[in-house]
C-alpha cells in the first residue's frame, strides 16, 4: 500500500510526458503557440481534467476489468510494468497507448492469479480502441475539406483566428487527456479500496501535470512534425477532431488512445490534400508499437506477478 501511490504517481508522471504530442503537437507544429506556454497550458488543463471529468472513468477501469481482490502486490505490478513500457517508449519517441497497456497488464495479472476478466466489457473497449481512429480519420478529413471552404481563414486575420482555435482545441484535448487518461495510473486505487475518485483523479493529475513540464518536450516535436506536414488548416482539423472522438468516449464512461484518435485524424487531414504530405515510414513505425505494447505488457505482468509469488 506504500509502493503502490509511488508507482502510480511515477506512472502518471511518464503517462504526462508521453502524450504532449497528442495534445498539444498540432498548435506547436503550426507555430500558433511556443514551447514553453504549450507545455503549462497542456498541464493547467490536464489538471482540470483529471480532478473534475475522470469519475467516470476510474470506476470502470477500477472496477470493471477484472473481478476478485487484484491485490495491493498485484496492482503494484500492474502500474510498474505499465510506466515501465510508457517510459521506454517516451525514451523511443514512439506514441503507443498506455490505455491498451494497462488493459492487458490487468488482463496478464488476472491469468496468473486465476481471478475472472470481464470479457464483456475488454471486447467493448476493443471495439472503440478500432473504431475510434477510423472516426477520427473521416472527422479529419471532413473538417479539413469544411474548412478549406472558408477562404477568410487562409488570409492574415483569419490565419490569426485559426491559430488562436487551433490553441483553444489544444486546451480542449488536454482536458480530455486527463479526464480520459488518468485512469491508468490510479484507478488501482478504487481496486483495492485506497481512496475514492475524486482522490485519485486529483493525485493522477497531479502526477499527469509534472510529467509534462518535466519531459515533454520528446513527443511534442516527434508529432508536430515527424507524422504529418501540417498547415494551420489541417492542425485545427486533426486537433479538432481527436477531441470530439475523446471526450464523446469521455462521457459515456469509456475510455480510448489519445495517440490512436489524433493519429487517425491527421492521417485523415493529410489525406485530404493528398498522400504525399503523410510521412508513411512514421506511421508504420507507430502502428507497430500499437501492436508491441498490449503484447508486452500482459506477458511482462504475468512474469512479474509471479516473480511476486502470486498464483
Amino acid at each position: 500500500m506504500i509502493l503502490l501511490p509511488l508507482v502510480a504517481f511515477a506512472f502518471a508522471w511518464s503517462m504526462g510526458a508521453h502524450y504532449t504530442g497528442a495534445c498539444m503537437g498540432m498548435p506547436y507544429a503550426t507555430g500558433s503557440i511556443r514551447l514553453r506556454p504549450a507545455l503549462a497550458l497542456m498541464a493547467a488543463m490536464t489538471f482540470v481534467g483529471a480532478l473534475l471529468f475522470s469519475h467516470r472513468v476510474l470506476v470502470h477501469v477500477g472496477h470493471g476489468i477484472v473481478g476478485g481482490g487484484l491485490g495491493a502486490g498485484a496492482a503494484t505490478a500492474v502500474i510498474g510494468v505499465a510506466f515501465l513500457l510508457t517510459t521506454i517508449f517516451t525514451q523511443l519517441r514512439i506514441p503507443t497507448s498506455t490505455i491498451q497497456i494497462l488493459v492487458f497488464c490487468l488482463i496478464g495479472a488476472a491469468a496468473r492469479l486465476g481471478l475472472a476478466v470481464n470479457w464483456h466489457a475488454v471486447f467493448g473497449l476493443a471495439a472503440l480502441w478500432v473504431a475510434a481512429p477510423a472516426i477520427a480519420c473521416g472527422l479529419g478529413y471532413a473538417l479539413t475539406r469544411g474548412l478549406d471552404l472558408v477562404p477568410a481563414l487562409r488570409e492574415g486575420g483569419g490565419l490569426k483566428l485559426v491559430a488562436r482555435g487551433l490553441v483553444a482545441v489544444g486546451a480542449a484535448a488536454s482536458l480530455a487527456m486527463g479526464a480520459n487518461d488518468v485512469s491508468n495510473a490510479t484507478a488501482v486505487f478504487l481496486a483495492v479500496h485506497l481512496t475514492g475518485p475524486l482522490l485519485a483523479g486529483g493525485l493522477g493529475g497531479l502526477g499527469l501535470a509534472l510529467g509534462v513540464l518535466t519531459w515533454g518536450r520528446p513527443l511534442l516535436e516527434r508529432v508536430a512534425f515527424d507524422v504529418v506536414r501540417m498547415d494551420r488548416t489541417m492542425a485545427t482539423a486533426a486537433q479538432l477532431a481527436q477531441a470530439c472522438v475523446v471526450l464523446a468516449a469521455v462521457g459515456f464512461g469509456d475510455f480510448t488512445s489519445m495517440n490512436q484518435a489524433l493519429i487517425g485524424a491527421m492521417a485523415g487531414a493529410g489525406l485530404a490534400r493528398g498522400r504525399q504530405t503523410i510521412q508513411a515510414r512514421t506511421i508504420a513505425g507507430i502502428l507497430r508499437g500499437w501492436a508491441i505494447g498490449p503484447a508486452a505488457g500482459f506477458l511482462a505482468t504475468y512474469l512479474a506477478v509471479w516473480l511476486l509469488g502470486g498464483g
